[in-house]
């Protein structure tokens, strides 16, 4: 079952990056707002039925131990939605899941920890189609300093890397608090460990749509949820698919890990065949080598 289920998160996410980038319209101001309340609504209800249905000796201090590492995701979500709204999806999202070799990164130069030589080539190359993506766009290979001007082009491109960076800032620290001789959150054991910090994870999510809702209530935004179907879509996805995600890691982590790492590859092609995104062929040789560096990098750690 562990495979059904690895497969079943990677097509999830996949389409939770489709709905997240139909959700993030260029016209719509606050589209990266009402995205970030949808998903924290959501996760909200996810965490309420975790509560409801399985035991698992939550104490809400942990909201506040788990904090750091909650804003690192929700941020770093939230300037993710807003770069959607002006950067093609099959650009951002390879670009994004660079958080993983960056995590790698970070681990190395404050744990002592060292890589391998293939690891290290799996990181050169990641590192060599990001230098060549932002060549193109700082050389007109591409139209968007013409749409947008050059100030929120750089702003726009700038996105997917703010949140890579943050993303695996959050996973860094992670590393802390997800280890039972390290962990500042209390009443955790083996076994409820990783519901505890999702359970904080999604509550703070939660808190933190409830006061974007406020903000834009105060600024008179208009905000139906019945005409907000893409990012509701999105949100329920994203959260399907941490469901699964749990089930397909704790069956064959080794292998599931690198699978849904290839969530960049899905989201690629469903942006191409429903959003009917098109690049420039030196995109697209670019974006290869960072898929490529990906992909390694996630089977070498997951060896």
């Amino acid at each position: 079952m562990w495979l059904f289920f690895t497969l079943a998160t990677t097509f999830i996410w996949g389409l939770a990056e489709l709905f997240y980038k139909k959700g993030a319209r260029p016209d719509e101001k606050y589209a990266h707002l009402k995205i970030t309340v949808c998903v924290g609504v959501v996760m909200g209800l996810h965490a309420t039925f975790m509560l409801l249905t399985q035991d698992i000796g939550y104490d809400p201090i942990n909201m506040i131990k788990y904090l750091p590492v909650s804003l690192c995701y929700i941020v770093s979500m939230a300037l993710s939605y807003f770069g959607m709204r002006f950067l093609e999806e099959s650009i951002s999202d390879p670009i994004e899941n660079t958080s993983g070799a960056l995590c790698s990164l970070m681990c190395v130069v404050f744990l002592g920890e060292r890589l391998g030589i293939p690891s290290v080539c799996a990181i050169v190359i990641i590192v060599v189609g990001i230098l060549g993506l932002g060549f193109l766009e700082g050389h007109g290979d591409t139209d968007r300093k013409k749409k947008l001007g050059k100030k929120m082009a750089i702003v726009a491109f700038a996105m997917p890397f703010c949140y890579a960076i943050l993303d695996a800032l959050g996973s860094f620290l992670d590393i802390y608090f997800l280890e039972l001789e390290t962990t500042p959150l209390v009443g955790v054991t083996a076994d409820n460990i990783e519901d505890v910090a999702n359970t904080s994870y999604e509550y703070t999510f939660f808190i933190v749509a409830i006061l974007l809702l406020i903000f834009m209530k105060t600024k008179k935004v208009k905000f139906e949820l019945p005409t907000q179907r893409d990012k509701i879509l999105a949100a329920v996805f994203e959260t399907a698919g941490q469901f699964t995600y749990v089930y397909a890691m704790s069956g064959n982590g080794a292998i599931a890990a690198p699978i849904i790492s290839a969530v960049c590859v899905v989201s690629l092609l469903l942006s191409r065949i429903f959003l009917k995104e098109k690049l420039k062929w030196t995109q697209y040789i670019f974006l290869a080598c960072v898929i490529i560096g990906i992909l390694t990098l996630a089977i070498i750690e997951g060896e």
